[in-house]
């Protein structure tokens, strides 16, 4: 699958407020900062579709994106500066969590992690979340390009370790680069298939 069309289509403020359709949904989430919108413009080939802020935690809306007329993208607020005192996860507020928990035409969940960072608890215990809940995900390491391919590797499989200490079965994962573009085709490909099951 080719990515030949990709369009704004909302902005909300709440699950309710999202857009009503009958395709699937694919949210990125991640820290603040992470390169979200970043790589759904390298995935989209366009370079203002997600708009990028410098300053952390400025965006708290859901953004959908329509893409090839057939799946939607959605970018998620990014968390680590929103404390709500609401939920069980803190730094992400009740938006974020509702939209996860209650998102009919949610199909799978990518999580962001910067690949030059060592793994996070805030991640991990985000991700040991999703598992409890049985919330299909998968992990995207961003900004690879500042990396070689051995430190790459390594930091995916510090992240591995970590991870099966919380998680029985390790989810799929991707190493990405929105400058080089490196993983779009493996991330096209793997959404590719899972909207044949939806």
């Amino acid at each position: 699958m080719s990515i030949q069309k990709a369009k704004f289509m909302k902005s909300a403020v709440s699950v309710k407020d999202c857009l009503a359709h009958r395709y699937p949904e694919y949210a990125f989430i991640g820290r603040s900062n992470v390169g979200k919108s970043s790589l759904i413009n390298a995935l989209t080939n366009q370079k203002e579709l997600a708009r990028t802020s410098a300053k952390p935690g400025k965006t708290q809306i859901i953004n959908s994106f329509q893409i090839n007329n057939d799946w939607f993208l959605v970018d998620l607020p990014g968390y680590g500066y929103t404390v709500t005192g609401k939920s069980d996860l803190e730094g992400f507020n009740e938006m974020i969590l509702q939209y996860i928990e209650r998102r009919d035409n949610l199909n799978h969940l990518f999580v962001l992690v910067d690949s030059r960072h060592k793994p996070l608890s805030q991640d991990v215990e985000f991700m040991a979340w999703l598992s409890r809940h049985e919330i299909p995900f998968s992990i995207i390491f961003t900004k690879a390009d500042k990396l070689s391919k051995a430190q790459a590797q390594k930091a995916v499989q510090v992240y591995k370790k970590v991870l099966s200490e919380y998680i029985a079965d390790l989810p799929e994962h991707f190493v990405t680069s929105a400058i080089s573009k490196m993983g779009k085709e493996e991330i096209v490909e793997f959404i590719e298939k899972l909207n044949k099951e939806f």
